[in-house]
């Protein structure tokens, strides 16, 4: 049995930003992290498809401690996975790191005041306090709707979230359901080389295009030391993406004309814009999806993607029927549908011996649940980069971890709010609402709030009462 002050679930962006925190502010602290894969990376190990990507600017995505410098803004998953690999290394804190150790259970015990938790493989470690750094998705299952007729189906069915490594679609027909994030990464990476892509939607999605390149971040650069160059480069990022999310949600009609105009300069036909890049909701109540230099407008100008929008009917064994009747052949369909959301890397969680139902709790400050003690979780943005939030919940933790050591107690445990709360995620999109069952619900008032603003919470976040709506002994 291993013991630690600090116990973090998972070595991805999160798990080793939280660890990089913990060791230069709080260096008296044990702690060790447990990683369910055999690798450090998280969702940038996890996701192998063609041309996996941000869809964050790198410096904003990236360590606040830690400036990015690769020329791109929006990175490969490859130079992501090895930029977290690195930071760990550099810091020492990959000797910390229990691999191959999936956690399967953790229990609170009142007497001991302490946290037991087990993985699969039956290796115990308690902790006086647990850190749930494993995102807000299942890395066992995507979503991967019921699809009639699949059985008849000649071709393969590929799930992004579990590509094949040798997967050849050179010269193939391939169709890609879907219209989110990854569908549009994929679809300009396969046209490279496959006979033609089809990319498959029931709806338009917005889509933006940005450059590869950040002329502002460059220009620092050349002018200044990396740190104060990646200070300069995030703040611009930060300002404009907060910027362009809050005239979205207060002035969306005049978000949808540019959208719109964007559109339309690259794909040069109105009338295409409209049937296929035109959504019927407003920009926001769904993630919005960044194509880097436009490139999925290109491959569609260049004939070697188009886009179709219509309902599925049935497979067929080649290819899928449309509700419209037409049939789109198709060698390889690609399901690119979505993620199965899970809280907590899907821990079963326990208080002396008694299940807690993590949809039965409220969130507090959007990284603690009520009624629960010395046990944290955390989330990022749905409007910004992950890491920004990330980020402020370690620099909360420690604060927390810093008042209990100063005042002499061992137990944190924040009270359950008054009044009903609502979804913790604020999106439209299917994935998140099939899920939201699952997730605590936030409240109505601080700290019960979640706010999706950065330019907020990085200046109430460091300077929040630790002691409110909290109990401690």
């Amino acid at each position: 049995m291993t013991h630690v002050d600090v116990l973090i679930i998972g070595a991805g962006l999160s798990g080793i930003g939280a660890a990089w925190r913990l060791q230069r502010q709080r260096p008296g602290d044990t702690y060790a992290i447990l990683e369910a894969r055999d690798a450090i990376g998280g969702t940038w190990d996890l996701f192998r498809y063609p041309g996996v990507r941000s869809d964050s600017d790198m410096f904003t995505l990236s360590y606040p401690f830690r400036p990015w410098r690769e020329p791109e803004s929006l990175a490969s998953g490859a130079k992501i996975r090895r930029y977290i690999e690195d930071t760990a290394a550099e810091a020492d804190i990959t000797r910390n790191i229990f691999f191959g150790a999936k956690v399967a259970s953790a229990d609170w015990s009142s007497e001991s005041g302490y946290w037991t938790v087990k993985t699969e493989k039956g290796d115990t470690y308690t902790a006086r306090f647990l850190y749930a750094c494993t995102g807000y998705y299942s890395y066992t299952e995507g979503y991967q709707p019921d699809y009639p007729g699949l059985g008849d189906y000649r071709g393969r069915l590929v799930h992004p979230q579990f590509w094949p490594e040798n997967l050849d679609y050179a010269g193939k027909k391939v169709v890609i359901i879907g219209s989110g994030a990854t569908a549009v990464t994929l679809v300009p990476a396969m046209a490279e080389s496959a006979a033609h892509v089809t990319m498959l939607q029931r709806s338009p999605t917005y889509v933006l295009p940005l450059p590869n390149r950040d002329g502002i971040a460059d220009l620092a650069r050349r002018l200044l030391p990396p740190g104060a160059a990646n200070r300069v480069a995030r703040a611009k990022n930060v300002l404009a993406s907060q910027l362009f999310y809050q005239l979205a949600r207060h002035r969306p009609r005049v978000v949808r004309r540019v959208l719109r105009g964007i559109a339309t300069r690259f794909l040069k036909d109105e009338e295409y814009v409209d049937r296929h890049f035109k959504p019927r909701y407003d920009p926001w109540d769904q993630r919005l999806c960044v194509i880097p230099g436009g490139d999925l407008f290109q491959s569609i100008r260049d004939g070697h993607a188009s886009v179709v929008t219509d309902h599925i009917d049935t497979f067929v064994p080649e290819g899928i029927r449309l509700a419209s009747g037409e049939t789109l052949d198709a060698d390889i369909v690609v399901s690119a549908t979505g993620l199965s959301l899970l809280p907590c890397g899907g821990i079963e969680v326990s208080m002396d011996g008694e299940n807690v139902k993590i949809a039965d709790r409220a969130a507090y400050r959007g990284l603690m649940l009520s009624g629960v003690p010395n046990l944290a979780y955390c989330i990022g943005y749905v409007n910004a980069s992950w890491t920004l939030r990330a980020d402020l919940s370690h620099r909360y933790v420690l604060k927390l971890l810093g008042h209990m050591e100063r005042t002499g107690v061992t137990v944190a445990t924040p009270r359950s709010p008054d009044g009903e709360g609502r979804p913790l995620l604020d999106l439209s999109s299917g994935y998140v609402q099939r899920a939201l069952d699952r997730f605590p619900r936030q409240g109505v008032r601080d700290p019960w709030l979640v706010r999706q603003n950065y330019l907020r919470d990085v200046v109430s976040t460091p300077r929040a009462d630790v002691t409110q709506d909290m109990d401690f002994h």
